[in-house]
């Protein structure tokens, strides 16, 4: 091993790490977003409130937080998780995503 490859493999392993800990969050990102809308659309419908809470789950995963604001003609759903991935624990950011829907009108 060369001193200038014992120089450099910090270096690349630390580069290295910031692309695995960026591609983990946007992957994240990108969950939590799909999540909010299907939890806004599924809201809007007339689902409960623990029924949206179970859709943003099992697509954003167990860990989401999620809040369901509705004031009657529109409800918004907003999800929130940490970075996910094996450096996640190691990132403090906590990412959010959320999505409005019309309240459609009950069938008589």
């Amino acid at each position: 091993m060369t001193a200038e490859f014992a120089v450099a493999l910090p270096a690349v392993v630390l580069l290295l790490a910031f692309l695995l800990a960026g591609g983990a969050a946007g992957i994240t990102q990108l969950r939590l977003e799909d999540a909010a809308r299907a939890g806004a659309r599924a809201s809007a419908r007339g689902e409960t409130s623990g029924s949206v809470d179970g859709i943003v789950k099992r697509l954003a995963g167990e860990g989401v937080t999620t809040s369901l604001t509705d004031d009657g003609d529109w409800v918004t759903v907003t999800a929130s998780s940490p970075v996910g991935g094996a450096l996640g624990p190691l990132i403090p950011w906590t990412l959010k995503a959320s999505a409005t829907a019309r309240a459609e009108a009950a069938t008589p």
